[in-house]
């Protein structure tokens, strides 16, 4: 069994920062994709930041250049490092992974339960 747990949000005045972490345990070969997403009140949830296993990432155009996600594949573990927040950044983030247990089996995606941030202006 795999879960996501991720830690790091809270309230924090416009301007200011937060680091979200995010890891996996359980049965793990390897971890592909590691995403951050967020979902606002009323509205569909987004993703803010993606990486791969070889490095790549992307970013919302939202929060590029405020927001740098990166991960420790030794310690199954990723993380949203947010600079410069905004009101608008206000939202639940989830943690998503997409992870093989297996070399005989098929990658399964997991979700993680989502922390919660506050940006007050």
């Amino acid at each position: 069994q795999v879960q996501l747990v991720e830690s790091g949000g809270g309230l924090v005045q416009a301007g200011g920062t937060l680091r979200l972490s995010c890891a996996a345990s359980g049965t793990i070969v390897r971890i592909d994709d590691m995403n951050w997403y967020r979902q606002a009140p009323g509205k569909q949830r987004e993703l803010v930041a993606g990486s791969t296993n070889d490095g790549s990432t992307n970013y919302a155009d939202s929060v590029k250049g405020r927001f740098t996600i990166n991960r420790d594949n030794a310690k199954n573990t990723v993380y949203l490092q947010m600079n410069s927040l905004k009101p608008e950044d206000t939202a639940v983030y989830y943690c998503y992974a997409a992870i093989w247990s297996s070399w005989y089996t098929v990658k399964d995606y997991y979700w993680g339960q989502g922390t919660q941030v506050t940006v007050s202006s």
